[in-house]
């Protein structure tokens, strides 16, 4: 194959060389396994680096999901927890999974249920965005839950289609007694002839 990707033909290797040095390109073999193997005269050099290149890009253009801590009391104090709920929001928005823990001292750990409510009530304030990654676990003196955002590929549909969607779901449910009604009267024949 030639540099803009034409076919030469096939043709002996020492010529297929002498023809890449007269192009000053490189003969690249491109499919070793086809009989006879393929090869294609290109710059190997500017090739790797356009690859290179495009791989760069790629990894720029891909987003790592980070998991983030945020850490509670039992005997928060409702500001406070706004406040960390509002973090916790922006960490989300921001593509984060955030891992919410509830810290015990003490004697605080036999009012585990404190902590329950205060997951209950995160995931309240914070749903419609989030989806539960990892349900709350009690581990030691600690217990967390992992929340990671909703994907932008999960939207709602729109107020058209979800109208569309409803009208259509009334007509088959309108269609539903009168079908069943024909089931009945063909189930009372048969019995019938038998």
């Amino acid at each position: 194959m030639g540099d803009k990707g034409e076919q030469l033909g096939v043709m002996p290797l020492y010529q297929a060389l002498d023809l890449a040095k007269k192009k000053n390109y490189d003969l690249v073999e491109v499919a070793p396994t086809a009989v006879p193997p393929v090869c294609r005269l290109m710059d190997y050099g500017k090739f790797k680096y356009e690859q290179a290149k495009k791989e760069r890009d790629m990894r720029k253009s891909q987003k790592t999901s980070i998991l983030r801590e945020i850490r509670l009391r039992p005997k928060i104090s409702e500001h406070d927890f706004e406040a960390k709920t509002r973090s916790a929001k922006k960490l989300l928005e921001d593509g984060d999974k955030v891992k919410i823990t509830i810290m015990f001292r003490g004697r605080e750990i036999t009012h585990a249920d404190l902590g329950w409510r205060l997951l209950e009530k995160m995931m309240e304030v914070l749903k419609g965005t989030v989806s539960i990654e990892r349900q709350p676990v009690m581990e030691g003196s600690r217990m967390f839950m992992i929340l990671a955002p909703i994907s932008s590929q999960q939207v709602k549909p729109t107020g058209q289609q979800s109208k569309t969607k409803a009208s259509q779901s009334e007509k088959g449910n309108a269609n539903q007694p009168a079908k069943a009604k024909e089931e009945k009267s063909e189930k009372i024949k048969e019995s019938a002839n038998a």
